[in-house]
């Protein structure tokens, strides 16, 4: 069960990432890991804007929408992972956010959720 999540992870990342960089963004980073937690992607849109993109892929609803599995406490630690790599990279400001993908990956349907959460909430 384990493989089929973790292939269905990688095939939904995959996923991501094309539709991504159709839509301009280029890809900087995948799988980007610390203590703190792990960022599936990370990437510049086409405004120069740094997004933290956490990919969520189902092939049934029967948890729910992708998106519902991001939850408070996620939030926290993306949060934490990306400042990780802010401070890795030497990245003393700029505009970022986080966006949440969801792939369905019966139908290959993608859907983006920009800003998904508010950074200064934290």
């Amino acid at each position: 069960m384990a493989t089929n999540s973790r292939s269905a992870g990688k095939k939904g990342e995959d996923l991501a990432c094309k539709f991504l960089k159709k839509d301009k963004y280029k890809i900087l980073e995948k799988n980007f890991s610390c203590r703190q937690g792990e960022i599936d992607i990370i990437a510049e849109d086409r405004k120069r804007v740094l997004c933290f993109v956490e990919v969520k892929a189902r092939s049934r609803e029967d948890f729910g929408l992708p998106a519902e599995a991001v939850t408070h406490r996620k939030q926290k630690k993306l949060l934490a992972t990306a400042f990780v790599y802010l401070e890795n990279k030497n990245i003393q400001s700029t505009d970022m956010r986080f966006d949440i993908v969801s792939v369905d990956l019966t139908s290959e349907e993608i859907n983006i959720i920009k800003n998904a959460f508010d950074v200064n909430y934290y």
